[in-house]
């Protein structure tokens, strides 16, 4: 993706930035200043081009309409790549439930852009629209809407489950109210009894909104159901208990490994701890995402 028109150098390497904003919430980052960890400690030994706090805030804030849909082509065709190359989705082949609905993140004061007066009385809230797909839930697409009772123009689901391939299926599309009963029992009559699932789990792992700006905002949502999808995705391939451990388990599992690091003859090596509980988990996930080394 390009940012044209960004100034003050903002929109260049933007591929370099993304990167580092994903690797950071894969960490464990919930805001723009979190981003910092990337360049403790040992990190930059291991990882180049890792981008300072401050570069990342401006280059989120650089972004309009126009840079925010870019954006969310990448994560369809992401999304697409992981689906294609991992067990993501399992059984989707066969049915796939697409949910897409709002909801909604406290905001105190009115500096944030789009927050607005919803369903909760006298309180402010910022409205994502979300769609997941299950089994198990995964991210296929957000839109930052600014209206709490209007809907988006662009729902998101429709490009993202069409890219999924020919042979996927989609039932049960529901958003922006209560789960009809109507729907709900046709759904089970058919023996589809695998609804689709709240928004609590999924949610729980987006914690904040970080910048004052709409647009930065809803870049930074998008950001997130990469890292969240990326996360699942790598849990899928590490263990059957990791494909359904929440992102909280994962980071700590797979991501936040305890390694020593040693330089000998220009190579860096990671020494992983001894009775390590999940080293067959990651060694399993390594050694199926990377040839092993020689």
């Amino acid at each position: 993706m390009k940012l044209t028109g960004a100034t003050n150098g903002a929109g260049a390497a933007a591929d370099a930035k993304v990167t580092s904003i994903v690797a950071g919430m894969a960490a464990g980052a919930d805001s723009i200043d979190d981003l910092a960890m990337l360049r403790h400690g040992a990190m930059p030994a291991v990882f180049g081009g890792i981008r300072a706090p401050s570069t990342l805030g401006t280059f989120l804030r650089a972004f309009t309409h126009g840079h925010a849909l870019q954006l969310h082509a990448v994560h369809r065709r992401f999304l697409a790549a992981l689906a294609a190359r991992t067990p993501l989705l399992p059984g989707a082949g066969e049915v796939a439930f697409v949910d897409v609905d709002s909801t909604h993140r406290r905001v105190y004061g009115r500096a944030k852009q789009g927050a607005e007066y919803g369903r909760f009385k006298g309180i402010r809230t910022l409205h994502p629209l979300l769609a997941t797909v299950c089994t198990p839930p995964v991210e296929a697409g957000d839109r930052r809407s600014a209206d709490a009772t209007r809907p988006s123009s662009r729902l998101p689901g429709r490009p993202e489950i069409r890219e999924r391939g020919p042979g996927h299926r989609r039932r049960g599309r529901l958003h922006r109210a209560p789960y009809p009963a109507g729907r709900l029992a046709v759904l089970q009559r058919r023996g589809h009894r695998r609804l689709p699932p709240g928004r609590r789990p999924l949610l729980g792992h987006h914690r904040d909104e970080p910048a004052g700006h709409f647009h930065a905002n809803a870049a930074w949502l998008t950001l997130w159901a990469m890292t969240y999808n990326l996360l699942r995705s790598a849990g899928s391939l590490a263990s059957a208990f990791h494909a359904k451990a929440t992102t909280a388990t994962m980071r700590t599992h797979l991501v936040q490994v305890p390694a020593r690091i040693a330089r000998s003859a220009r190579r860096v090596t990671l020494h992983l701890p001894h009775n390590w509980p999940w080293q067959h988990a990651w060694a399993h996930l390594f050694t199926t995402v990377h040839s092993p080394p020689d």
